[in-house]
């Protein structure tokens, strides 16, 4: 087994890992933050959040797109090319978050409305979203910069602004929710304030890169209707994703019957249960930022040989990362649901579903490496139609869950080995071909 990659791969995969994570844990010292404040508001926090996160898990694109782009100029050597192809992403940020901010802020109460929230919901809500929507654009701009700064294999930059960003974001909340006593209008207010330091600083990065390469920073129309076109099939294949996330809940809803304890408990133990398996698919995912930019710059610089070699050492990293994922998983199973709930219930339930995710680990190691890789041959158009096939495949198999009672284990079975399953074929499939390896700058 070639080893030589080692070190490049996990140079850019441990501080994507790092950023990544650091996400999700500042996001709990928000709701801690602001659940302090009452259930009215925590509920309110999750409603605008749930809008907030559709739409910028919609735009991802932004970060793996510009990360395969800017990747191949930079294996094709044309640093400044590559430069120039990122401030397009920049641009696409900005016309997104232009055309988003203002008709969300708008509609802010009735898209409370519509995600359930209730007459002493859609008041904190609407108020958090209103001012969050502000955030939209700077948002979107840290995804376009920090795909930039991935494609010029530079994961650290976004690291250490993610990190830095989070804890202001903690501390500007604290402030304005107590120190000002703004409430829930703070907590918002922190965020857009620590959201815009963070794209400012990235920009301010891409920007010094772009003006040391003499690339232009001016919006060029062709070259941001470019990246808008390549981002359509990601947008697809994130699309396809959500949609197969959303029918394994619909089924775990509709099972053991509307209203009924048994539903209770079994909505508890799959929201611990994916809860866990999120947080440690980031595990996996910074594998796949690493394959982005390795497989990117790889290409560009027209070394198919090379492509393959990094791509099989990666994929042995993913399947000795999700053994010992899985392994960790399933020792821990019997003891994590008492960090999340005192319900003996949903902690029994919970353990075989936690033990079948253990058992998935290994495949979705290789399921997310090989996105990763596709991703950044710029093979964007076969996993939508992909991602499209697994959906039409599983979706039949969701509604004989719902139509059997099957239960949680079931649905989670499913998931598992049918959804997961057969992403792995999918991926697997064109990974062994070789219609995917591209080479050049385009």
């Amino acid at each position: 087994m070639d080893r030589s990659h080692d070190r490049e791969i996990w140079r850019l995969a441990i501080p994507a890992f790092l950023a990544l994570v650091a996400e999700p844990l500042f996001l709990m010292a928000d709701s801690a933050i602001v659940g302090h404040l009452g259930t009215r508001q925590l509920a309110g926090l999750g409603i605008a959040g749930a809008v907030l996160q559709t739409i910028v898990g919609l735009c991802v694109f932004l970060a793996y797109g510009t990360t395969a782009g800017v990747a191949r100029r930079i294996g094709a050597g044309d640093l400044r090319g590559a430069i120039a192809q990122g401030v397009d992403g920049l641009w696409l940020a900005v016309g997104i978050g232009a055309l988003v901010t203002a008709p969300g802020i708008l509609l802010a109460r009735p898209l409370s409305r519509a995600l359930g929230a209730g007459d002493d919901v859609v008041g904190p809500a609407t108020t958090y979203l209103r001012i969050a929507l502000l955030g939209v654009t700077p948002l979107l701009l840290m995804l376009a910069a920090t795909g930039v700064l991935r494609g010029l294999q530079d994961t650290r930059t976004p690291m250490v602004v993610a990190i830095g960003g989070n804890v202001l974001n903690v501390v500007l909340n604290v402030t304005l929710v107590y120190g000002a006593g703004l409430g829930i209008a703070g907590s918002a207010t922190g965020s857009v304030l620590a959201q815009l330091l963070a794209a400012t600083a990235l920009v301010y990065v891409v920007g010094r890169a772009a003006r040391r390469e003499g690339a232009s920073l001016r919006p060029d129309l062709p070259g941001i209707r470019s990246a808008a076109r390549a981002g359509i099939a990601l947008v697809i294949r994130t699309l396809t994703l959500r949609a197969a996330l959303l029918a394994t809940t619909y089924a775990v809803t509709h099972i053991a019957g509307d209203g009924s304890h048994e539903q209770a408990v079994d909505l508890a133990a799959h929201q611990i249960a994916f809860t866990l398996w999120s947080f440690l698919s980031f595990v996996l995912d910074a594998i796949a930022i690493a394959a982005q930019a390795l497989t990117g710059r790889a290409l560009g610089a027209g070394e198919t040989t090379g492509t393959r070699a990094i791509t099989a050492r990666m994929v042995w990293w993913g399947v000795v990362v999700g053994v010992a994922v899985g392994v960790l998983l399933a020792g821990l199973s019997p003891f994590l649901g008492a960090l999340f709930t005192d319900d003996g219930e949903v902690r029994d339930r919970l353990v075989p579903v936690l033990l079948i995710a253990a058992l998935g680990q290994p495949v979705a190691g290789v399921v997310f490496v090989l996105d990763g890789v596709l991703i950044g041959a710029g093979d964007g158009r076969y996993l939508a139609w992909g991602g499209l096939a697994v959906l039409v495949a599983y979706l039949p198999l969701v509604a004989l869950a719902i139509v059997l009672g099957g239960g949680l284990v079931w649905v989670w079975v499913a998931f598992t080995f049918a959804f997961m399953g057969a992403r792995f074929a999918v991926l697997v499939r064109r990974a062994l071909g070789d219609r995917w390896l591209v080479t050049g700058a385009v």
